[in-house]
């Protein structure tokens, strides 16, 4: 067990997953996070939010000299090389997609000379509060650990030993050997599954992530960065539904030791026309279409009922609360499940789901039956209710406030929609949206510029600045080459940026309902990087942007936030927003890419 406030770091963390669900594995071996069966699920391995005894399963040598580990080419199968005083092993760690039930396999490899291993599994259910009844079947190399609807079964080729609420195993493993280890979730009323074809399971996984990162269309400098990013984000969909999970994980800290600890496990709308560009752009139209199929199903219904975030599945009732038996990461309390930001009015999400929808028209993608009506149901609401305060793209749990970015997105919303019906001949009332749209743009101009300050800001009448309005010429709104554009960029260059990274906002100035302190907020600084390069900054935003792809941890991923002082990451992960944002700057400034998404979206056709 670690001592207290000695918790991995976050970019210590590789992620392996099959499209229902997702594990964290640590440089050391070490299984600290897994919810089954999906990735909203509660927690069967806790550790990373509190200690071993919340759930983890260590695989790892006895001795340790040096650790170097990957993913196998372009897949989701991760490999971790150890050094020994007395030899070298590998531990190859996967979760293979499209099986009928679903498996987390760990392969141990001997390579050179001889190493003692250990293996030590610790389970519990319902985020380390719930301590499972095992039964051992005799003569057989498995455990079945069930509570309530829930059943574990480890099988292994070697035998384990049960001691009151651990199950370990010591072995030795020579070159050339392997030994396969089987965690397989079923439900406890079925029966047990079939034990799986660890070998046959390990080939089938490659063969299927080798053959989607294949369709890769990205050919500009930056490739590995980008493929491993859309593979991550490959791992964060929800394959039954289409859904794209924020991050794998609830409750890593902005701010280390801090309040602002969220669950992610869900899927946002403001995500959702990068996420789609991203998709479209790299060739994976059958993710793309899925995902606005998601939408579509998710935000039916009556406009005003519309959310900013739901389940896998499209559900709505999110309700937060509060893990209080687990420490937190590094002591970062409270840890929340749900998100009671669902509940929030937030404008901009309008704005992303007709951007989203209109671009994925513009794609050609085949129309969702009820696209249009979702879409005008929305666009008619938000015409209505513009003018109302909310409480932003950031999700302040402070006093709703006329946010400027909310503002403009709502003109995104009526924008695309008028776009969609001209091009497309789709009914709507245009020369009502049409005066709408004038107003909100005239509005905005007049109350969220600030003359003084020579910059938009964060709210109509602050002073204060938002990384959020780097995104006022992404979407169309006005051109970089407006000099109030080019003065808000300008003023964030200056005032948010750490160390060259850019923070959302100034947390101790800004009464966003919590107490101050956070990460740089790593979108903003991908955002920033293409506001550079529409300004024809085109060598300092190739230098961020190299910065920022230094920051990945050492198997290519990034989390929500990076604090630049202490040198190391933060908030959940990994991060859609971080990997959709990288993928969209890299695109931006490969000279050769035709695709460029910036302009994709600001001029929109």
């Amino acid at each position: 067990m670690r001592a207290a406030g000695r918790s991995p770091r976050i970019e210590d963390y590789a992620i392996i997953g099959d499209g229902q669900t997702a594990a964290l594995v640590n440089r050391s071996g070490s299984i600290d996070w897994l919810c089954w069966p999906r990735f909203d699920s509660p927690a069967c391995f806790a550790a990373i939010l509190g200690e071993a005894e919340h759930g983890s399963w260590l695989i790892a040598p006895s001795s340790v000299c040096a650790v170097r580990r990957q993913y196998r080419g372009d897949t989701l199968i991760l490999e971790t090389t150890f050094e020994t005083p007395t030899g070298i092993a590998l531990l190859v760690d996967f979760m293979p997609p499209g099986d009928s039930a679903s498996h987390l396999l760990r392969v141990v490899r001997g390579v050179s000379g001889n190493v003692s291993f250990r293996s030590e599994f610790l389970v519990r259910f319902d985020y380390g509060s719930i301590v499972p009844l095992v039964n051992v079947p005799p003569d057989v190399s498995e455990l079945h650990a069930v509570a309530g609807p829930d059943r574990l079964t480890l099988r292994s080729s070697l035998s384990v030993n049960w001691k009151g609420t651990l199950a370990n195993a010591e072995f030795d493993i020579g070159a050339g050997e392997e030994i396969h280890f089987a965690l397989t979730h079923s439900d406890s009323h079925r029966p047990v599954p079939r034990a799986i074809n660890v070998p046959a399971a390990l080939l089938n996984t490659e063969r299927y992530w080798k053959r989607w990162s294949g369709k890769c269309k990205y050919e500009g400098p930056w490739r590995e960065p980008v493929l491993r990013s859309l593979m991550t984000l490959k791992a964060l969909i929800y394959t039954p539904t289409g859904g794209i999970v924020a991050a794998a994980t609830t409750s890593l800290p902005e701010h280390i030791g801090g309040t602002r600890n969220w669950d992610y496990r869900y899927c946002w709308l403001r995500d959702a026309t990068f996420t789609l560009l991203a998709l479209l752009d790299a060739g994976y139209v059958a993710e793309a279409k899925r995902w606005r199929d998601w939408l579509v199903r998710a935000v039916a219904g009556t406009p005003e009922k519309a959310q900013i975030m739901y389940g896998l599945g499209g559900e709505r009732r999110l309700a937060e609360w509060e893990a209080d038996w687990l420490p937190g990461y590094e002591g970062s309390r409270p840890v929340r499940i749900g998100n009671g930001a669902a509940n929030q009015r937030q404008l901009d999400v309008y704005g992303e789901v007709a951007d989203a929808l209109h671009h994925a028209r513009v794609a050609g993608l085949a129309a969702a039956g009820t696209a249009w009506a979702v879409q005008r149901a929305l666009t008619d609401h938000v015409a209505a209710i513009w003018t109302e305060p909310d409480q932003g793209i950031w999700e302040v749990r402070g006093s709703p406030q006329h946010f400027t970015h909310s503002k403009v997105m709502a003109w995104v919303a009526l924008d695309r929609s008028i776009k969609a019906a001209e091009k497309y001949g789709r009914p709507a009332p245009l020369e009502h949206w049409r005066e709408v749209r004038r107003r909100i743009h005239a509005d905005v101009c007049a109350n969220g510029f600030s003359a003084e300050r020579g910059s938009f800001v964060q709210a109509y009448g602050s002073r204060q600045l938002d990384a959020s309005l780097l995104l006022i010429p992404l979407v169309g709104f006005l051109p970089a080459e407006d000099p109030r554009v080019r003065g808000t960029v300008e003023a964030i260059g200056r005032e948010l940026r750490v160390d060259g990274l850019v923070h959302r906002y100034h947390t101790d100035s800004t009464d966003d309902g919590l107490p101050p302190g956070e990460g740089a907020f790593l979108a903003c600084s991908f955002w920033y990087v293409d506001n550079l390069e529409l300004l024809g900054r085109k060598a300092e935003a190739r230098e961020l942007f190299e910065h920022l792809l230094s920051l990945r941890n050492d198997v290519g991923l990034l989390a929500e936030e990076y604090d630049p002082r202490a040198g190391r990451q933060l908030g959940n992960y990994p991060q859609a927003f971080s990997h959709v944002a990288l993928i969209a700057s890299a695109y931006n400034l490969a000279e050769r890419e035709p695709t460029k998404p910036a302009r994709q979206r600001g001029a929109t056709p």
